[in-house]
């Protein structure tokens, strides 16, 4: 599978244009929600939603090049494609797959094991034991003083915004340790996990 084809430039000036973000995600809204609501207004933010639950990670990010078509696509000019989801019931094989072909094609990647709940839970706790599944994540971060009326497609950005550095912190050193232990960090062994941080740091820096 060939690389996304870059939109020819017409010879004629062209006005400047935002860098286009555009975000892959699975069928569930909790990440549209999530990062409709951090884009910086410096990028436009395209998202694309698999409402067929498609959760095999591997093939999510084979379908970013049909799914973004012949949308305009500018690497040079800092347009970027995100390809974000959980680890759910993704063999170790899919995953490595996944990670090959996103190298191939210049793809980004923000993992979640077991899923994105675990970055909400870093605003609160520095999570470093194994979450059984998503249901257990929701589980945690219901506790008191968190979001105890969490619920999977509700707002909580303005909630957890106070709370960013903090989580940020957490993720890249979680990151850091598995690394250091030479835990691959796109498997099921790498449990609890998030690199959505690198996500978050990117739209901010366009802040």
């Amino acid at each position: 599978m060939g690389r996304i084809k870059e939109i020819e430039r017409k010879a004629s000036g062209r006005r400047k244009r935002k860098p286009v973000v555009y975000l892959i995600c699975e069928g569930s809204e909790t990440e549209i929600r999530y990062f409709k609501s951090s884009v910086a207004e410096s990028v436009i933010l395209i998202l694309f939603q698999f409402l067929l639950n498609i959760k095999s990670a591997d093939k999510l990010v084979q379908k970013a090049q049909a799914t973004i078509g012949y949308s305009p696509y500018y690497p040079d000019e800092g347009d970027i494609i995100w390809c974000v989801f959980d680890r759910d019931d993704n063999t170790n094989a899919m995953l490595s797959k996944a990670k090959q072909t996103a190298i191939k094609e210049g793809y980004q990647i923000a993992f979640s094991n077991p899923s994105f709940e675990v970055w909400f839970l870093l605003h609160f706790n520095n999570q470093t034991t194994p979450v059984e599944n998503c249901e257990a994540a929701i589980k945690l971060l219901k506790k008191k003083g968190r979001l105890e009326q969490y619920e999977k497609n509700k707002e909580v950005y303005e909630q957890l915004k106070p709370l960013q550095e903090a989580a940020i912190d957490r993720a890249k050193k979680r990151v850091a340790v598995l690394q250091a232990e030479h835990t691959e960090i796109l498997s099921r062994e790498s449990n609890p996990v998030t690199t959505v941080a690198e996500l978050v740091e990117y739209l901010n820096s366009k802040q």
